[in-house]
């Protein structure tokens, strides 16, 4: 995971960034996938339903730890096949030094609120 905010960075405006739309989800099972050292599925609620997530976290996290996290996660994003399993979205993660560290929220927010 890169930190560069070179001058190649594309610069977009307030209109493109407002069509991701960010949302509150709770973590509601977390599991190992099999055959993979570095992927989870996680079933994530956001309000209206429960998404499938698959994240590569599992070098990190311990499936048990995730649950009952409140995380920030793409909800828009086009749904992608990962070793038979669908992913619906995508958590948001920053790095320090070599671990991602899952983006979260201070308090309790309702599952689905939208980030803005």
């Amino acid at each position: 995971m890169d930190n560069d905010t070179s001058q190649s960075q594309e610069i977009i405006d307030i209109e493109y960034f407002k069509k991701i739309d960010l949302r509150i989800g709770i973590v509601k099972y977390a599991e190992k996938i099999p055959g993979s050292k570095k992927l989870l599925r996680l079933l994530v609620d956001i309000g209206s339903e429960v998404r499938q997530i698959v994240a590569g976290l599992a070098e990190w996290y311990r499936p048990e730890d995730l649950v009952g996290k409140q995380v920030v996660i793409v909800t828009n994003l086009k749904p992608k096949k990962i070793m038979n399993y669908e992913s619906q979205g995508m958590l948001l993660a920053t790095c320090n030094g070599e671990k991602p560290l899952l983006i979260t929220v201070e308090g309790v927010a309702k599952p689905g609120s939208k980030i803005c």
